[in-house]
């Protein structure tokens, strides 16, 4: 798009389907890797990726051109389906319906990236739950919580 310039930074947050915990140390790097070769595909910057077992946080410098929906679809279509290819997991891999995306002025992403590239030590004090809750309360999104990530039963 000729003359269109823009400074969109968005971080991205979803869960493994019934939250279970099959992100494994062994293969998430591997699981980062090919997502962001999914993001620059797609024309877009990838500026920090970090995952739980259970989630995972993607913060992008992204294009006007693509919708951020039609993105995560692409991503979690994508990557679940390399998961399966790979054989990494011994149950069916999918990622939950849903998503947040937050977005952040330019002063704010060095903060962003720090933030999520210490996630291990950061959810050591917090479960995903809360800290995605109070992503939807910083950024004032009203939420149903019957829509919220739920805990395994």
């Amino acid at each position: 798009m000729p003359n269109t310039y823009t400074q969109i930074h968005i971080q991205f947050v979803f869960a493994v389907k019934y939250r279970d915990a099959i992100i494994a140390d062994l293969w998430k790097e591997r699981l980062h890797q090919y997502i962001t070769g999914i993001i620059q595909n797609n024309g877009h910057k990838l500026l920090q990726i970090n995952s739980m077992p259970d989630h995972i946080h993607i913060f992008i410098g992204m294009r006007p051109d693509q919708s951020i929906s039609s993105l995560v679809q692409n991503v979690k279509t994508e990557s679940s389906k390399w998961i399966k290819e790979q054989k990494f997991c011994n149950s069916r891999f999918a990622w939950q319906e849903g998503y947040g995306a937050f977005s952040y002025a330019k002063s704010q992403v060095p903060a962003v990236i720090k933030y999520i590239q210490n996630q291990e030590q950061h959810h050591k004090k917090e479960t995903f739950l809360d800290e995605y809750r109070k992503f939807l309360s910083a950024f004032d999104i009203v939420w149903d919580e019957q829509y919220i990530f739920k805990d395994l039963e």
